[in-house]
């Protein structure tokens, strides 16, 4: 018998967290009444050992956030081929025998989230950022065939600077990905610096934050006719798939 009770999401400043209220919220309606979902704000990865050498055999499942998405995996005994590809695991699955196989289901969240609102000419693409889960974002716009570049504050081969960012390629560019944390509770002033007076009611912007629901990224968009989306979907997506991997 199994009797896993215990999954946790390793993280920085997560206070905020959507999982441990989503997960808790699921158990409740489920009547799972033992499962338990735990914050664990690491102020280092290194510490990730001596939570699961508590009682490992509780544990059936984590989710990993920024910015431990790429460091974790060297504690990972196994990692699933896409989130090989990627370097990033947001999900990891603890096995009866204590191993620990990492995942990515952000690729599967922001894919399905954003399909459904690609217009023809949405071409070509701009991630904002260069962390965890814009590896994961990269990876499905390869799959949904979509041309894309990376935005940073350091430049190199497949990169623009913040500060080539003009007219020409703003209305090349139609799909704008914020993968950055800029504009999250409380600093819901802030936002990726990009020249938005170029943007048109031609171009798609996605922004990963869901709190705020609407970041001052999707606010100069939706002012200039955009299609906005923010990541609400995309956490209920992975979430979910999150939970599928823990049953199987």
């Amino acid at each position: 018998m199994n009797n896993r009770f215990k999954f946790g999401l390793i993280g920085k400043n997560i206070s905020y967290s959507f999982s441990k209220k989503y997960f808790t919220e699921k158990f409740q309606k489920l009547g799972l009444n033992t499962f338990r979902y735990h914050n664990y704000d690491l102020p280092e990865i290194e510490e990730f050992p001596f939570i699961l050498y508590q009682r490992e055999e509780d544990f059936k499942g984590f989710n990993v956030t920024i910015p431990y998405k790429e460091s974790i995996i060297k504690y990972l005994d196994e990692v699933e081929e896409e989130a090989l590809e990627i370097g990033a695991v947001n999900t990891i699955k603890v096995t009866l025998e204590n191993k620990l196989i990492g995942y990515n289901t952000d690729v599967y969240g922001f894919q399905k989230s954003i399909e459904s609102i690609l217009k023809k000419h949405h071409k070509k693409a701009l991630i904002l950022g260069t962390g965890g889960a814009s590896k994961a974002v990269s990876y499905a716009l390869n799959k949904l065939k979509i041309e894309h570049k990376f935005v940073s504050r350091k430049g190199s081969e497949n990169n623009f600077l913040y500060s080539d960012l003009n007219e020409k390629i703003i209305q090349k560019y139609t799909v704008i990905i914020n993968c950055t944390p800029l504009g999250t509770h409380p600093n819901i002033e802030d936002s990726p610096n990009i020249p938005y007076q170029h943007i048109t009611n031609k171009h798609l912007l996605f922004d990963l934050i869901y709190n705020p629901a609407e970041t001052k990224f999707l606010k100069q968009g939706k002012k200039r006719g955009t299609i906005t989306k923010n990541g609400y979907e995309m956490l209920e997506l992975q979430a979910e798939k999150s939970w599928e991997i823990w049953n199987s």
